[in-house]
C-alpha cells in the first residue's frame, strides 16, 4: 500500500515537474530579463520564475509543439523605460506588440532586426523617438507594421518597400518629414494599405504610386503638394482615400474614379474644377470635398444628395442640393 502511494506521489511529482518545464529555459530567462529591465512592473506580475511561462504567464504565447515563445503582446498598462534589447533574443517570435503603454520611450530597439520570423510588429501609442529604422526592411516575413502614435521623426526609409508580404503600413501620428519615398510605387509583392497621416510630409506624391493598386490610402494632415489624381483610376480597387488637409492642387473634373471607392475625403486643399457626373455611380459611404476651389452644379443622383451641406461648403462657386440652388444665367 505504501509502495503504491509512493509511486503515485512520484508520478504526480514528475507530471507537475514536466508541466513546469514546458517553457523553453532560454526563452524564460529572456522574458525574466525583459521584466527586470522594465523594473519588475505590476503589468508583468504573472511572470514568476517558479511558474510555467507557456501556461501561466499573461502576454506571452508558446508554440504548442516546440513550446518556444512565438508571441509577446504587452498592452494597455503602466510601463516605463526603453524596449529592452533582450526582445531580440526570442528567435521564434512571430508577434511583437507594445501598445498603449504609459511611458515606453527611446528609439525603436535595434535588436528587433534579429527577429527574422516576425510577421506582426506593433509599437504604437507609446512615446518612442528617433527615426523609423532602415533595418525594418530586412524583416521579410512582416505582414503588418504599425508604428503609429509616437514621436518618431526624420524621413521614411525607402527600404520598407522591400517587404514582400506587407498588408498594412501604419506610420501615422508621428513627426515624420521629407517626401513619400519613390520606392512606395514599387512594393515587392503585396501592395499594403498606406497610413501616413498626421505627419509633416512634404513635396509631391510620387508618380510611381499610380502604378500600384492600394487597398486604402490615408495621407491626410501633411504638407503634400501637386497632383494626386494618379491615385485614382477605373482599373483600381482602392476603397478608402483620405487626402484631406494638404496643399494638393488638381482638376477634380478630370479624375476617373474607381468603382470600388466607398470613402473619399479631400477637404482643405486647393482642388479645382467641378464634381464629375460619374461620381453619382459610386457607392459612397463617406464624402468630404469642402474647403477647396470647386465650381459648378453638384450632379444629381447616386449618393451625392445623401450628404449634408458640410460635405460641400466653402468652395468657390459650388451650387445645387444640398447647397443653395444654382443661379440662372
Amino acid at each position: 500500500m505504501k509502495k503504491n502511494l509512493f509511486l503515485s506521489l512520484l508520478i504526480s511529482s514528475l507530471f507537475s515537474l514536466s508541466l513546469s518545464e514546458l517553457c523553453n529555459h532560454h526563452d524564460k530567462k529572456v522574458l525574466l530579463q525583459i521584466k527586470q529591465d522594465f523594473g519588475n512592473p505590476y503589468l508583468l506580475a504573472s511572470w514568476k520564475a517558479d511558474t510555467d511561462c507557456c501556461t501561466q504567464w499573461y502576454q506571452v504565447e508558446c508554440d504548442s509543439t516546440t513550446h518556444r515563445i512565438i508571441s509577446l503582446t504587452i498592452f494597455a498598462g503602466n510601463l516605463s523605460g526603453e524596449i529592452p534589447p533582450a526582445v531580440g533574443d526570442l528567435p521564434y517570435l512571430q508577434t511583437l506588440v507594445f501598445h498603449k503603454l504609459t511611458n515606453v520611450t527611446g528609439p525603436i530597439q535595434p535588436a528587433i532586426a534579429k527577429l527574422k520570423s516576425l510577421n506582426f510588429l506593433r509599437l504604437s501609442w507609446l512615446s518612442l523617438t528617433g527615426s523609423v529604422p532602415d533595418f525594418l526592411g530586412q524583416l521579410k516575413n512582416l505582414t503588418f507594421l504599425d508604428l503609429a502614435f509616437n514621436r518618431l521623426s526624420g524621413s521614411i526609409p525607402s527600404s520598407l518597400a522591400l517587404l514582400p508580404n506587407l498588408g498594412a503600413l501604419h506610420l501615422d501620428r508621428n513627426r515624420l518629414t521629407g517626401s513619400i519615398p519613390e520606392s512606395f510605387g514599387a512594393f515587392q509583392g503585396n501592395v499594403p494599405g498606406l497610413y501616413l497621416s498626421h505627419n509633416q510630409l512634404s513635396g509631391k506624391i510620387p508618380a510611381s504610386l499610380g502604378n500600384l493598386d492600394f487597398g486604402a490610402i490615408d495621407f491626410s494632415r501633411n504638407k503634400l503638394e501637386g497632383d494626386a489624381s494618379i491615385l485614382f483610376g477605373p482599373n483600381k480597387t482602392t476603397q478608402i482615400v483620405d487626402l484631406s488637409r494638404n496643399l494638393l492642387e488638381f482638376d477634380l473634373s478630370k479624375v476617373a474614379f474607381q468603382s470600388s471607392l466607398t470613402s473619399l475625403d479631400i477637404n482643405h486643399n486647393k482642388i479645382y474644377g467641378s464634381i464629375p457626373q460619374r461620381m453619382t455611380q459610386l457607392d459612397l459611404q463617406f464624402l468630404n470635398v469642402s474647403y477647396n476651389r470647386l465650381c459648378g452644379k453638384i450632379p444629381v443622383g447616386g449618393k451625392l444628395q445623401s450628404f449634408d451641406y458640410s460635405t460641400y461648403f466653402h468652395n468657390r462657386c459650388l451650387c445645387g442640393a444640398p447647397l443653395e440652388s444654382c443661379k440662372k444665367a
